[in-house]
């Protein structure tokens, strides 16, 4: 009987791979950087220095520093990191098809929004 407990122990132990207390806190800091790196950007950059103007490059910048973001917080947080890589596969196709959906949804939206303008809904109003 107690071998049973044993072999569920040691099972638990490995069941997660690298994400022990120093794991965990090393994303955690890692996440803090990122998030106060944009609040800085945001808040002191652009809004009280000036430094930085708004536009493309900007939006590019918060893009890109959430996308890592979302990457830790998947690949640790959520042990997608730690899951066989016929699943991971599966998962990032998905989540392209969506973002593809969504960019088409955008680019279709922009186009009805400028030829649906330059005629009245209602003429006889």
């Amino acid at each position: 009987m107690s071998h049973h407990h044993e072999n569920i122990a040691a099972h638990d132990h490995h069941d997660h791979g690298g994400m022990d207390k120093k794991g965990i806190w090393k994303v955690f800091f890692i996440l803090l950087a990122l998030t106060a790196l944009e609040f800085l950007i945001a808040l002191g950059f652009v809004h009280h220095w000036g430094v930085i103007e708004k536009g493309m490059l900007l939006n590019t910048v918060y893009i890109v520093l959430t996308l890592v973001k979302a990457y830790y917080i998947v690949a640790y947080f959520m042990h997608l990191k730690f899951e066989k890589s016929g699943f991971i596969i599966c998962s990032a196709i998905g989540f392209i098809f969506i973002v593809y959906f969504i960019v088409l949804l955008l680019i279709e939206g922009d186009y009805l929004l400028h030829h649906l303008q330059s005629h009245p809904l209602f003429p006889n109003n």
